[in-house]
């Protein structure tokens, strides 16, 4: 084939098929719901280097502290979901576990949860002051945060706070990796953060 007898139309229509994947790679679908604190696309997920190395054995610290907690929240992530308690003063112990079920501080009350595992929180400091007066006392104790459309999470629930230590029941998609740490701040409070893998 003589390709100076090649027609400019065709040229033009071969650019114009070249260029169709390009722009199709461009914009990249958009993952996420607008009760979500963030979205990712699919482009970051593929890109990201996910944590190795979490394991789904208990994690424990014994420290106590007097410092209440404040408030629980939680987020998504391109590889995990995470759960943050807040606390008011010196980071706390900790105990989380993966159990058959989650019961009530105190009373022992089943507190049921959705999901096919069953994360149980213990913060190793009160939900109430010194006084006695409450710190944490959330609107609706089934439900701590809007967790619909996350990978891992499936609920969070309040479990209570009785003797120095708060329970919070987390309901799961499965029995997933997670880690636990403390970070520092905002100004003298410090967060307690538990984030769950979306997948081994």
């Amino acid at each position: 084939m003589n390709i100076h007898h090649i027609s400019r139309k065709t040229i033009i229509a071969a650019f114009a098929i070249m260029a169709i994947p390009a722009a199709a790679i461009a914009a990249p679908a958009v993952v996420g719901s607008s009760s979500a604190p963030s979205t990712v696309s699919t482009a970051t997920v593929a890109g990201t280097s996910c944590p190795r190395g979490w394991g789904s054995l208990p994690e424990a610290n014994s420290r106590m502290t007097p410092a209440p907690v404040t408030a629980v929240r939680t987020g998504r992530h391109a590889c995990f979901d995470r759960l943050v308690v807040d606390i008011r003063g010196r980071a706390p112990g900790y105990d989380v576990r993966y159990v058959n079920n989650v019961y009530t501080d105190g009373a022992g009350f089943l507190v049921p949860l959705r999901g096919g595992a069953k994360l149980q929180l213990v913060v190793r400091a009160p939900a109430y002051d010194a006084a006695g007066r409450s710190t944490y006392k959330p609107a609706k104790g089934s439900e701590l945060s809007n967790v619909a459309g996350y990978s891992t999470f499936r609920q969070v629930a309040y479990a209570g706070s009785f003797e120095g230590q708060t329970t919070i029941g987390l309901g799961v998609r499965a029995r997933l990796p997670f880690r636990v740490f403390t970070l520092a701040g905002p100004g003298s409070s410090t967060r307690l953060v538990i984030d769950v893998a979306h997948r081994w």
